[in-house]
């Protein structure tokens, strides 16, 4: 006969737990716009407002993601960037493209993540706290990424997969380099290395995954910020104390160390700006999760709209 108090104990954890993921479970639907201030114009130069989306991965039935989506275009973002992973299901690119809506009319630059070529399959929730090496296996069903490169593009966003480009937005210049996504080693570093176009008013650099490679030579190659996602932010991190102590990824999901799993950094990480090789970086923690594990714990779904301003 079990003893009271050890079914009490059992009981209170089971409550506990049961708690915890309802409570992970809404999280992850807490959809929210973060607002971030980037110095990287030439002095004198209007401020342009920059839409960053990643890591959607979206499914037919998320209608409150889609919702959300679409009241996007009424902050008439100047530029959007798409870091990838749009897609959750092989039926889910109408679902995308009818969600980004207006924001289909204003300029915009994309690359894909792994989840735009593979469909997403279950995994141990507990692997994402170990090494990934990218590795899809041949079994693996593709989705129809084609489809949405074409939509994207025919709306007229460029594709920036292993692809440099310059795209002239109002009275700003803007010179792009891009990659595959780096998680699949998709990435193909040397047919865009080199140096930024000096030429232009701003030299930005794009890529699904912040893997340490690619970080390293387009802040090198004179890139003045690398705009990225992949990470989910940590997707659970550790709860932090207001004014005291910030929350904290457990993984990244790639070698990007995880204190720079989100937000506004430098890279590498103990530069300045106007250090020789170095850069601003951005990551964004993404609008969603893996179908299978639809949870976030301090790590709100987010998309953030970057206020480009004049250099200091």
């Amino acid at each position: 006969m079990v003893p009271s108090r050890l079914l009490g104990i059992l009981g209170a954890g089971v409550a506990a737990g049961a708690a915890a993921t309802a409570y992970a479970t809404w999280e992850a639907r807490q959809y929210t716009l973060r607002e971030v201030d980037l110095p990287v114009l030439p002095a004198g130069m209007r401020p342009l407002k920059v839409l960053h989306l990643s890591d959607i991965h979206m499914t037919p039935g998320q209608t409150r993601k889609q919702e959300w989506l679409r009241g996007l275009a009424a902050l008439e973002p100047d530029l959007v960037i798409d870091t990838g992973d749009n897609l959750a299901h092989r039926d889910a690119v109408p679902v995308v493209l009818d969600s980004l809506g207006g924001l289909l009319d204003c300029p915009g630059v994309f690359v894909h993540g792994s989840n735009d070529y593979f469909e997403p399959s279950f995994r141990n929730p507990f692997s994402y706290l170990l090494p990934d090496n990218g590795k899809r296996y041949t079994e693996v069903p593709e989705l129809p990424w084609g489809a949405l490169s074409a939509g994207l593009a025919g709306a007229g966003w460029l594709n920036l997969s292993n692809r440099r480009a310059v795209l002239e937005v109002g009275e700003t210049r803007f010179a792009f380099a891009g990659v595959d996504d780096p998680h699949l080693k998709y990435d193909d570093l040397e047919a865009v290395a080199g140096p930024a176009d000096a030429g232009a008013d701003l030299r930005l650099a794009v890529a699904h995954a912040p893997y340490l490679r690619v970080l390293d030579q387009f802040a090198a190659d004179g890139y003045d910020a690398m705009i990225a996602g992949h990470t989910h932010g940590g997707q659970v991190r550790l709860p932090g104390i207001p004014g005291l102590m910030p929350s904290r990824a457990l993984a990244t999901n790639c070698d990007l160390e995880p204190a720079r799993s989100r937000g506004l950094h430098r890279h590498p990480a103990d530069s300045r700006p106007g250090d020789p090789g170095s850069a601003w970086l951005h990551v964004s923690a993404g609008l969603g999760t893996s179908p299978y594990a639809r949870i976030r714990v301090a790590c709100r779904p987010e998309a953030t709209l970057l206020t480009l301003l004049p250099r200091e």
